[in-house]
């Protein structure tokens, strides 16, 4: 073989060997996007589970407590509020991130205490209606914890193999971006003050 010869064919196989590299490097990232915006469906459809049972359990509660009108107005505008925060790119926008945090914190916040004004009532605590909405709410409280765990286990793969070398420049250069997380609400790291 001519010298020539073999410095083309070396050069072809660094070319070919750089092209599937870049190849796998860039599938990997559609990959891990992809199992975020998977993970983030899952924390959507649990959202909107809740979403769909706070107008039940209002109007249950309606029932047996009608003049606790301003509870039930604080309840309804805060899960209008959430509603309105869910967005595909809420996990690549701070800002619509913590917007989305802030008013499912609000809309937590509504429902305790709605739940404050369900104890003054000892109809509606034996209610069946009431108590299996109940039970289906504090599910998907549940649910709720354990999807946003694994959308964050899922934005930190993907946000590790986003900031490495030299696969952060392909993520640069076909516009990927970083996956924000979730993090506890202001003040959990208190713990509650227990008094008898």
């Amino acid at each position: 073989m001519k010298k020539g010869t073999i410095v083309l064919l070396a050069v072809l196989g660094v070319v070919v060997f750089i092209g599937l590299w870049f190849a796998g490097a860039y599938n990997g990232l559609v990959r891990l996007d992809e199992g975020v915006n998977q993970a983030w469906a899952q924390v959507e459809n649990v959202y909107q589970r809740r979403l769909d049972l706070v107008p039940n359990l209002v109007e249950t509660v309606k029932g047996y407590a009608a003049h606790e009108q301003e509870t039930f107005i604080a309840v309804t505008e805060a899960r209008s509020r959430a509603a309105g925060t869910i967005s595909p790119d809420v996990i690549t926008d701070p800002n619509k991130f913590a917007a989305f945090q802030e008013s499912q914190a609000a809309l937590s916040s509504a429902l305790s205490r709605l739940m404050v004004v369900v104890e003054k009532y000892p109809d509606l605590k034996a209610n069946q209606n009431f108590l299996a909405l109940q039970a289906q709410l504090e599910g998907t409280e549940n649910r709720i914890a354990v999807e946003r765990g694994r959308y964050n286990e899922a934005a930190q793969i993907f946000n590790t193999a986003f900031r490495q070398f030299p696969t952060v420049m392909i993520a640069g250069m076909f516009g990927f971006k970083s996956k924000e997380y979730f993090k506890a609400e202001a003040g959990a790291s208190v713990a509650p003050k227990v008094k008898f």
